[in-house]
């Protein structure tokens, strides 16, 4: 099974995602200020160019209109409109904390299913841990992507959890995974 890579940007920075590789899906989240056509035109039209998939945050609209590969809907939203959406290209990915985020997720009709906190983090003091990951992954429907305090250390127990993908902001951005080798 080939494992999926996601990385979390907040701005096109053309220079920064040519150093990953391509088999490194973008998603594109920006909570403090309004997206800007232009850039988000510009980030569509280079992640086709390179063969790399694109995503933006909860901006179903955007993610029409510009063309997006998919949508991702974060853990904090939780109304149920995702589910007939008319473009069916349209990938749906969310993130969950816990079963019952899960299960909306499911509903809201995601394909990929974002499990964070993993790994204890700077940001998170409460995190799921293996045993309450793959406790999770038995609930689910869908495909089980790692986020939260994925790094070098704990690439390795995170092979525990027999995802299907791994999704890191700070990891990806220092080394990046070696595709060709793979941490799994």
């Amino acid at each position: 099974m080939n494992i999926k890579y996601f990385y979390f940007i907040d701005e096109f920075n053309k220079i920064e995602i040519e150093k990953l590789s391509a088999q490194i899906s973008l998603i594109y989240r920006n909570y403090h200020k309004k997206n800007d056509p232009r850039e988000l035109r510009k980030l569509v039209r280079h992640c086709r160019n390179n063969r790399r998939k694109v995503y933006i945050s909860n901006n179903l609209k955007d993610a029409i209109r510009y063309n997006f590969d998919g949508l991702y809907i974060p853990s904090f939203y939780k109304q149920l409109r995702f589910q007939n959406i008319v473009k069916k290209k349209l990938e749906i990915i969310g993130s969950a904390h816990n079963a019952i985020e899960l299960k909306i997720k499911e509903r809201q009709g995601c394909s990929c299913i974002f499990l964070s906190p993993i790994f204890k983090n700077n940001k998170n003091k409460k995190y799921l841990g293996t045993i309450k990951t793959n406790l999770l992954k038995k609930l689910a429907k869908n495909q089980i992507i790692l986020l939260g305090g994925i790094n070098q250390k704990t690439l390795k127990r995170s092979k525990l959890c027999t995802p299907s993908g791994v999704a890191a902001i700070s990891w990806i951005k220092k080394n990046g995974p070696s595709i060709n080798t793979g941490p799994f």
